[in-house]
């Protein structure tokens, strides 16, 4: 078995073997490269390549067992009784609102023998995709040609605001309209959505994330990275008409699989220059960012036990998009990447250019693009941490939209926020009104942090900064914010929206003070921002996707929008270093490195797994990589055989994978997966869980 390396330059080694579709370019696809959506599935690919013809059933089986968190990660129905099958790291942050300083989940696991032993989420939603239309002739009706960019966005967001609104009273399911092709096509998406879910069984996260932060997107792994939830419709169990049988046999090498789930974002559609700015600004700020939070949140969590616990969910997401922006960014400053891009531009441009219609129509595009990333360049800073910036902080999260929400909800459903908007207002008030545990001691750590940040970065007598502060310092000032709030209480939260605009305005609250101050000043870069670059983008990628439809036809997949997607290819290694990676990884090799690493903390296990070494067979599979196309979102995405059976879980991608975001390489782009048989092995030998093996081979009857 082979340890991982880390060799600096491996993203240029990943880059030069690239060979992909990018927007624009004009070459084909590599075979396994793709996030299809599922009602456009690449089937005539499949014949060719793996001589595989799916069903109409097959598609519909795979997109009604496929699972959707709603705060971010993939799952899949694995019974009929509405068990759900997903990673511990999408679940962890349920189990860490479940956790209290005597109960912690996310340290000792959870097993409900029972379905009266199940615990319910309090603030947990799954969809599950139901029906597809393409809305772009609706959604564009609105926006004439006479329009300037921001006339047109407007129009297009009250549009889309109207046909969400309309769908959800005709059909009762959650509707979403969804951007494709960055504003070439608009779909409208609807689901079911369950919002009675409870967990069922976590391992330890010293199983679940073995290894740490040390083996993240590295191979071999060996993690039990899993987590059973089960929806529940009117008081009982779902049943799941839809649901993935369960493999005993598992994968095999180079057998194809097939993954279905909800990749969140990829932007392989950009343009040179957008790209440019992802590498000059976005990337290099986003990151810096990260460090920081990492740093500051480690020192909390090693003041004492119970910071370490209450840190612990937060800690590891923070590590986990650190390291992925940081191989991101290394791919992205390799001038091997941009100039493929810019040869593969050039040759769509040119293709433009000699066509006088197209010249008219979508010549300048490419132009349009880059100057709205000159105008996002200038407001980056103030847009992220006025606007976005307050996700961290649970209190100054509910205070902001407080402010937003009784503000938005007098407004018609088109003219508000689009967070705002009527088929969205559930997800809002869900996260609002969570009771979710909040705790004094990270609050003041995060926004001592937060304040600190704003003010280093615009100067102490920025007028905001003025306002925030007011007078005090960060870490006074965060004190205060914290000591005098009284937004721990859902009750509270309540009835300031109850109460409406008096109600903010004559409320002592601090934070919602705070928030109300500089309200303006956030809504204002947010409008600049729409106004002058989301608007303009939309518009000018509209025309490079028209452009490139009438070139090469509707046959590019779009990218990723945290919406079902289908991608596929064998299950095999890589070569690295002049060495071969093997695609399997066991038990066995778990016990390995254990001793290898033997008092190291993150490559410790827990007990249960030390006793149970000498019952396990130590051959079994546990984790396996397969050349499919994933990125984050994909987390807890099911792995099928052509059978349509479950023969894995993807849990995470190797460092070549990170790149993914703005290229593909199917020559070293691995995703990481559990296998079926670690799983049903682990839950059966390790946790006697026979009850839950019982349910998930039933499956299969």
């Amino acid at each position: 078995m082979r340890t991982p390396s880390t060799a600096a330059a491996r993203p240029l080694a990943v880059l030069a073997l690239i060979a992909c579709t990018l927007f624009g370019t004009l070459a084909p696809a590599h075979a396994d490269e793709g996030m299809w959506l599922i009602n456009r599935p690449p089937l005539a690919g499949l014949k060719e390549q793996y001589k595989f013809e799916p069903t109409p059933q097959w598609l519909e089986t795979m997109q009604k067992s496929s699972v959707r968190f709603a705060t971010g990660g993939s799952g899949s129905l694995v019974s009929s009784q509405g068990l759900v099958l997903t990673n511990h790291h999408v679940g962890a942050d349920m189990l860490a609102k479940l956790s209290t300083p005597k109960r912690d989940l996310l340290r000792e696991g959870f097993r409900a023998a029972t379905l009266q032993d199940e615990l319910r989420c309090p603030d947990l939603a799954l969809d599950i995709l139901w029906t597809i239309e393409d809305v772009t002739t609706r959604v564009n009706a609105g926006a004439t040609p006479d329009m300037d960019p921001a006339a047109a966005g407007a129009a297009r967001r009250s549009a889309i605001a109207a046909i969400e609104t309309a769908s959800e009273k005709a059909t009762g399911l959650k509707s979403e309209v969804v951007t494709l092709y960055q504003g070439g096509q608009y779909h409208l998406y609807t689901y079911r959505r369950f919002d009675d879910v409870r967990l069922v069984f976590a391992p330890e996260q010293e199983i679940a994330f073995f290894g740490g932060d040390t083996d993240n997107f590295e191979y071999p792994r060996f993690n039990l990275d899993c987590c059973f939830f089960r929806i529940y419709e009117n008081g009982a169990p779902l049943k799941s008409e839809h649901h993935l049988r369960w493999s005993a046999d598992g994968a095999a090498a180079d057998e194809l699989v097939f993954v279905f789930g909800h990749p969140g974002r990829t932007r392989r559609l950009y343009t040179l220059d957008h790209l440019r700015f992802m590498r000059d600004v976005e990337m290099p700020k986003l990151l810096a960012k990260a460090w920081r939070d990492e740093v500051k949140l480690t020192g909390f969590a090693a003041r004492n036990e119970e910071n370490a616990r209450i840190a612990s969910d937060d800690l590891h997401g923070i590590q986990n998009g650190r390291k992925a922006r940081t191989w991101l960014l290394a791919g992205l400053q390799d001038p091997v990447l941009l100039d493929m891009k810019k040869s593969r531009e050039d040759a769509l441009r040119d293709a433009v250019a000699r066509d006088e219609t197209m010249r008219a129509g979508y010549g300048s595009a490419w132009d349009r693009v880059a100057q709205a990333q000159q105008t996002y360049a200038a407001i980056f800073d103030r847009y992220q941490q006025l606007e976005n910036g307050w996700r961290r902080s649970s209190l100054a999260r509910h205070a902001r939209t407080i402010v937003r929400l009784v503000d938005e909800r007098e407004k018609p459903s088109g003219e508000r926020l689009r967070e705002y908007a009527d088929s969205r207002l559930d997800t809002v008030e869900r996260a609002l009104f969570s009771p979710e545990p909040i705790y004094d001691a990270l609050e003041i750590e995060t926004l001592t942090n937060e304040l600190a940040f704003r003010a280093e970065t615009f100067g102490g007598d920025d007028p905001v900064v003025t306002l925030l502060l007011d007078g005090k310092s960060p870490a006074a000032r965060a004190d205060e914010l914290v000591g005098g709030c009284t937004l721990r209480s859902v009750d509270a939260r309540k009835k300031l929206v109850e109460g409406g605009r008096s109600a903010l305005e004559s409320s002592p609250e601090p934070l919602i003070r705070m928030m109300l101050s500089i309200d303006n000043a956030a809504r204002a870069v947010r409008t600049q921002y729409e106004d002058e670059v989301e608007s303009v983008e939309r518009l000018a990628y509209a025309d490079i996707a028209a452009a490139t439809f009438a070139i090469e036809g509707d046959t590019v997949y779009p990218d990723a929008t945290f919406t079902l997607r289908m991608t596929f290819g064998p299950v095999e290694g890589w070569k690295e270093g002049g060495a071969m990676i093997a695609p399997f990884t066991t038990f066995a090799g778990l016990y390995q490195r254990h001793a290898d690493r033997k008092g190291l903390g993150e490559f410790s296990l827990p007990k249960r797994w030390l006793d149970a070494k000498s019952t396990l067979p130590l051959d079994t599979p546990f984790n396996f990589v397969c050349s499919v196309d994933i990125i984050g979102g994909n987390s807890g995405s099911p792995v099928v055989n052509r059978k349509g059976e479950l023969v894995g879980l993807i849990f995470d991608g190797n460092l070549p994978s990170l790149v993914g975001d703005v290229i593909y390489d199917g020559s070293v782009n691995r995703a990481v997966a559990v296998d079926s048989r670690g799983i049903l092995t682990a839950l059966d030998v390790v946790y006697g869980a026979k009850e839950l093996v019982r349910e998930i081979q039933g499956s299969k009857k």
